[in-house]
């Protein structure tokens, strides 16, 4: 059986997909490895239609690339946000800081 895996993929400038499972046991190595994927450009749009599965580790991910972005002066927009993902997000009481990205 193979091992879950998360991919990002560059769709066109600005324009990202993640895709996978987006979870504890994924998420660990995948952000080691984010000076490889992480966006230079100053808008990033974030497609999540194809993750599969969401946890409160990818959840905690996806705010630590915001910040990144944020810190680095770039605007995040997440598309496609899955249910599970905004339920992590209010039960977290955290949605109002992405809720600006949620497009």
């Amino acid at each position: 059986m193979s091992k879950p895996k998360i991919e990002w993929r560059v769709q066109e400038n600005g324009y990202y997909c993640l895709s996978g499972i987006l979870e504890r046991d994924t998420v660990p190595a995948f952000w080691q490895q984010n000076h490889e994927w992480m966006p230079q450009d100053s808008q990033v749009k974030l497609d999540l239609a194809a993750l599969t599965r969401v946890d409160s580790a990818g959840m905690v991910m996806l705010l630590h690339v915001y910040q990144q972005l944020r810190q680095n002066g770039a605007e995040l927009t997440l598309l496609n946000v899955p249910e599970q993902l905004i339920t992590l997000l209010r039960l977290s009481h955290i949605e109002t800081m992405l809720a600006a990205c949620v497009d």
